[in-house]
């Protein structure tokens, strides 16, 4: 059932960025955070873990320690046991901690907001760099995820063969109005709807305007 998808036109983007708004105006990521810091510090304990463990995890942790200063004083061995039920949680916990020494020594232990600071940050890379300034800071960034990818490729929104290539394809093609929102509309839509082996084709709303070839099949497997 895979193909191809045909790359969408202008017109079609348009449409697809709309219905997702008129659903769902202000969409908010599903990582819990009440600052700039939980943010960084939830993303970057994100990688290869659910939003639900990291929450479960960091709603203790930040009730305890939720600036870079307070994580310093807890230490690697009270860190470590805050996080253990995340994947590679000593790892995480190790970054988690130079990314507040380097916060609290070189950015008054305050999370910068520019991509080259975050991007300098243990365990940051363009994606967590991303997330931070899209959501922390209002910035037209696009973290492309797994899900991201993937819409950029099916949908034909902006296809690419790597990530960089989809996130720098889609900025050029997303309209500006569409750009503050687009990042959190795109996960959420990959991660419920648009999903990686069944995509849910029959229950799409944005199945007019959407490129994806394999389309009608899914969508008579659904209703079969």
């Amino acid at each position: 059932m895979s193909a191809p998808a045909k790359l969408m036109k202008q017109g079609d983007i348009v449409q697809f960025f709309s219905i997702l708004q008129a659903a769902n105006p202000e969409p908010q990521t599903e990582l819990e955070y009440t600052s700039p810091f939980e943010l960084l510090a939830a993303v970057l304990l994100s990688a290869q873990a659910t939003d639900i463990s990291v929450n479960k995890a960091t709603r203790p942790l930040f009730a305890r320690a939720n600036t870079p200063q307070a994580i310093l004083d807890l230490g690697l061995e009270q860190l470590e046991d805050a996080l253990k039920t995340i994947g590679l949680y000593r790892s995480k916990a190790k970054n988690l901690l130079a990314t507040c020494h380097i916060l609290v020594n070189e950015h008054g232990g305050e999370v910068p907001a520019s991509r080259a600071a975050l991007e300098a940050l243990p365990g940051v890379g363009r994606k967590t760099a991303n997330v931070v300034l899209n959501v922390a800071f209002g910035q037209p960034t696009l973290a492309v995820d797994t899900h991201i990818f993937r819409l950029g490729n099916r949908c034909g929104l902006g296809p690419g063969k790597t990530p960089l290539e989809v996130e720098q394809k889609l900025l050029k093609r997303i309209p500006p109005e569409f750009m503050q929102h687009a990042h959190h509309w795109l996960i959420l839509h990959g991660r419920y709807i648009c999903q990686a082996r069944k995509p849910k084709c029959g229950e799409c709303a944005v199945y007019a305007p959407c490129g994806f070839k394999a389309k009608g099949e899914f969508a008579q497997g659904a209703a079969g």
